[in-house]
């Protein structure tokens, strides 16, 4: 229980103070006991069940699809592929243009192995899964593309890397380079890797009518519902789609994947309620992944460690059917002070399914060529990793020359320092023991932009003194209902226990995707003005109430706190929420706010800040390295929750470490096809992977990153960890990897 402070400021703003404490999970109990409702359990009448076939190759075409032992089988009540699908329902798509290949079974193409080429409906799961393998298909097939190796003279630029050029110069790199005391020039490579979510991708799709329910694990209701209002030519109003928890994403959820209007189209063509869900093996091809990465990496140095040029290059891969840059360079821009500066990228198309973002989508792998390039260059330079880095400390930022919103990474080195024992390590490689085992200690450091988008929240008080606040973003796992309820909880003046957050759902206020480790910012900035906005519209009401004690009294001298308004010198002169809505016969006073506004040219860089170190233990017989100890520290601007905070810290860390040692995803480099599909053979780490990992949190005072003083946490957690890690298995075993994932093979 949250023990209530009585606050002595005075004016409106006074409140229970639980913003910031370690509150348990509002939905805590629901998914303990089994009563959080993921996209696949919400109960349904009349209920069908579909089930996708794939495609076996990677490039060709379509022959023939034979489903003549399928249409008679028991149970089934459709199948639909392309051979039948315009004709079918052709008004489905009354604004799809014939070129787009962005929606199923358009064609005979294939473009990759797994592609969703047909879908099957049945009365039960079991028989709409038997009759998918009755499916007799036929290919005219071609060599499939499948590695950048063999394609690269094919690469191209894209338009753009997310915000950045595809080729960006500051200064003169290439002349630095050349006149500089050191030059450092590597290689860097990340592999595909898969999300692997707990909870598989899952939709039930509702018509009543011509109105359309979609129960989806998605991390963009809002998109979603636009997409089925533009593909399917539905009116707004009549779409409604529903998701309030999420087994985990980490950005896989936020694309909107072809089994999606598949099942609203089996939905339709059966006239009855279908639910779709993924197994793992699809899960693999048809939902996204991290793309392959290559890196070069240039170093220019003085002798004393300062940076003259970084030149920060590489290529990574995409689909047949469209771009998708994994913006590897970006975090290069502004992470330290360096005055000539290039970075490029280039595409690879591939026949495999287009990438997409997973956590830190570009500063994760980024992170792993730049960070683990410093730490070569401070063995070149003979110069402490730490102290290297604050040599070349960046006070603003040099890509736009805007001061910092706020940066505390300095404190993160010296906090991460003391905590984790920095002083202790010797930088000797092999120079460390623990019986028989080699020891190293790396680390590297983290950054992430600290985003935002507009979002929209409506509040209510009722007659009874409780809350509610609605807005229809999403529970991915990351806490945020329990934090907007400390938050409309802190700034309504009421005890935590009285408020209830209301989401996931887009019959509530629209809301953005939740990506970007931005969701709380946007909304929560949502939640905090609408509490505000509440709160001061209660306040007017007592003053312009003749009956009420605080008619007419001077707003200054009005304080609120646990649901109580009242003069500040003269606390026993005042009422509660409920005594003014009783007396007026309201059941609630209620208000809206939207944070929509033109945005205005950036007075700041604003980017959230981290330390990461690592000591490891390497079987120098068999070249097993184990994550021993592990300290995280990081200044995100304003902690809401202590506790949820630090749990997202210790996941993003825990995938970072499997990204470091055992994440792969190999495709056959003849066939095109994935080969370990599962999580029997592509690694994740499990509890006896993961020590104690051992977070601090850097409280900041930043007044211009946005109203509530939040930067995102869900994604810094994994940046710099898979160079961490690296360097510290060279600091153990003098063996430098900078091909992920750091396995045995290459460190013995």
């Amino acid at each position: 229980m949250i023990q209530e402070t009585k606050s002595t400021n005075s004016g409106t703003n006074a409140a229970p103070k639980v913003i910031g404490k370690p509150l348990n999970r509002v939905d805590g109990k629901l998914k303990v006991t089994g009563g959080a409702r993921y996209s696949a359990e919400i109960p349904q009448e009349n209920l069908a069940y579909a089930v996708c076939f794939d495609s076996t190759i990677a490039r060709g075409k379509i022959t023939d699809i034979d489903t003549s032992a399928v249409e008679n089988l028991p149970g089934v009540l459709g199948i639909i592929t392309h051979k039948n699908l315009p004709d079918l329902l052709p008004s489905l798509f009354p604004n799809r243009d014939s070129t787009d290949n962005s929606l199923p079974l358009q064609d005979s193409n294939i473009y990759h192995s797994g592609q969703h080429i047909g879908i099957v409906i049945a009365e039960t799961l079991e028989q709409a899964t038997y009759a998918a393998s009755l499916v007799r298909v036929s290919y005219d097939e071609e060599t499939p593309l499948v590695e950048i190796e063999r394609e690269r003279q094919s690469a191209y630029a894209p338009e753009r890397v997310f915000f950045k050029p595809a080729k960006f110069v500051r200064g003169n790199p290439e002349e630095a380079i050349a006149s500089a005391d050191v030059c450092l020039e590597e290689t860097y490579t990340t592999p595909t890797e898969h999300h692997n979510p707990m909870e598989p991708h899952a939709i039930i799709a509702v018509w009543e009518g011509d109105k359309l329910t979609v129960h989806n694990s998605t991390q963009d209701n809002f998109g979603l519902k636009q997409f089925l209002v533009t593909n399917f030519g539905i009116p707004e109003a009549n779409v409604r789609v529903v998701c309030k928890f999420i087994g985990g994403a980490f950005g896989c959820k936020y694309i909107i994947y072809n089994y999606v209007p598949l099942t609203v189209i089996a939905a339709r063509l059966v006239d009855r309620t279908v639910k779709l869900v993924l197994t793992r093996q699809q899960m693999f091809n048809v939902v996204g992944h991290r793309a392959t990465t290559e890196q070069q990496v240039k170093l220019g140095a003085t002798r004393d460690g300062g940076l003259t040029a970084i030149i920060h290059e590489g290529i990574s891969h995409t689909s047949i059917l469209e771009d998708f840059v994994e913006p590897f360079t970006n975090g290069t821009h502004m992470m330290y002070n360096c005055p000539n500066l290039l970075t490029s990228q280039q595409l690879v198309r591939l026949n495999k399914g287009t990438p997409t973002y997973m956590r830190a989508p570009g500063e994760a792998t980024g992170s792993f060529a730049i960070e683990s390039a410093l730490d070569e260059l401070s063995y070149l330079l003979k110069i402490d990793p730490i102290e290297l880095r604050l040599r070349n400390y960046a006070d603003i930022d040099p890509d736009s020359n805007l001061p910092w919103s706020s940066k505390s990474l300095r404190e993160c080195y010296q906090i991460g320092a003391e905590k984790f024992g920095w002083l202790q390590r010797n930088p000797k490689p092999c120079s460390m023991k623990d019986g028989r085992y080699l020891v190293g200690m790396g680390m590297a450091s983290s950054t992430f932009p600290a985003f935002s988008m507009p979002a929209t929240a409506k509040a209510y008080i009722l007659k009874d003194g409780s809350a509610i606040i609605q807005s229809g973003s999403h529970e991915m796992g990351q806490g945020l209902a329990t934090v907007m309820t400390q938050l409309a909880a802190e700034n309504l003046s009421i005890p935590v226990e009285k408020v209830r957050f209301e989401l996931g759902d887009t019959n509530l206020p629209r809301a953005p995707l939740s990506g970007g480790s931005m969701t709380t910012s946007s909304v929560g900035t949502a939640v905090y003005e609408v509490a505000q906005a509440l709160k001061a519209k209660v306040v007017e009401l007592a003053r312009n109430d003749l009956d009420s004690p605080l008619y007419q009294f001077p707003l200054t001298d009005i304080v609120v706190e646990n649901g109580r308004l009242f003069l500040k010198n003269q606390p026993q002169i005042g009422e509660t929420y409920t005594s003014l809505l009783t007396r007026h016969n309201l059941e609630k006073i209620e208000t809206e706010y939207n944070t929509y506004s033109q945005p205005e040219a950036p007075k700041f860089a604003k980017y959230a800040f981290g330390a990461q170190f690592v000591e490891v233990r390497v079987d120098p017989d068999f070249g097993e390295v184990r994550v021993n100890r592990y300290t995280g520290v990081f200044a995100c601007g304003r902690i809401l929750n202590q506790k949820t905070a630090r749990s997202q810290f210790i996941g993003g860390i825990t995938m970072g470490i499997g990204m470091a040692l055992m994440e792969e995803t190999v495709s056959d480099p003849n066939l095109g096809r994935i080969i370990n599909p599962n999580l029997g053979e592509y690694h994740v780490p499990v509890n006896a992977d993961i020590p104690d990992i051992d977070i601090h949190m850097i409280q900041e005072n930043d007044p211009h990153v946005n109203p509530i003083g939040t930067k995102g946490i869900g994604e810094i957690g994994i940046t710099g960890v898979a160079a961490a890690i690296a360097n510290a298995v060279y600091n153990a075993t003098g063996k430098r990897i900078r091909n992920l994932p750091i396995t045995p093979d290459k460190v013995m």
